[in-house]
């Protein structure tokens, strides 16, 4: 096997893990994917436990990287907490909606990949966290300098926000959902933030 295919092996456990489930898969039906043999995949991971890791690794650190560059984007905080939160949905509804097996690797009990999970919803958190510090330390219009905003401290809006998402999870159309609800819980969660107005279209 050439040495850039461990991402084909990454793609074969993803489609044996969607069919059959973490603890059924075999190293067998992962070579078996690829159309090679079990002792060419031995090339690239140590075994399933490992293929299983390295690929929750991947998918944790694609929406994360997602959630970073919106973090940083040149856009109001709203929307660079919405970015956050669609990263983190997006991968759920992206595993989900493929297969009820492929949850598995959301799973923060899960043996193979809690660790995973649960340091994604940690850095999740740090950069929700820095985005409320930020808007907090802005101060608004006729507000005296250096005025705390009242009510959650960043971190505990954070975990506001990241528990919508948690319940959104399995609402029917939350993709939809996602942004009427973000917008609602930032008009008491971000100083200054009010939701956008929907304008009803006109009808000829």
């Amino acid at each position: 096997m050439a040495a850039d295919r461990l991402p084909e092996v990454l793609d074969a456990t993803y489609a044996c893990l969607s069919r059959y489930g973490v603890r059924r898969t075999t190293m067998d039906d992962i070579a078996r994917e690829m159309g090679v043999s079990r002792s060419a995949v031995y090339q690239y991971v140590r075994g399933k436990d490992d293929a299983v890791r390295r690929l929750a690794l991947r998918l944790h650190d694609r929406a994360l990287a997602r959630a970073e560059a919106a973090a940083v984007a040149a856009v109001p905080p709203a929307e660079r907490v919405h970015g956050i939160l669609a990263a983190k949905l997006d991968l759920v509804l992206d595993l989900t909606g493929r297969s009820p097996h492929a949850v598995e690797l959301l799973d923060p009990g899960a043996r193979l990949s809690g660790d995973i999970c649960d340091a994604f919803t940690a850095r999740l958190r740090a950069l929700l966290t820095e985005q409320f510090a930020a808007a907090g330390a802005e101060p608004g219009p006729g507000s005296a300098p250096g005025a705390a905003d009242a009510g959650p401290t960043p971190a505990q809006r954070a975990d506001i926000c990241l528990a919508l998402v948690v319940g959104l999870e399995t609402a029917p159309d939350a993709a939809r959902l996602l942004r009427p609800a973000t917008d609602a819980l930032l008009t008491g969660l971000l100083p200054h933030h009010t939701a956008p107005s929907r304008t009803p279209q006109r009808t000829s």
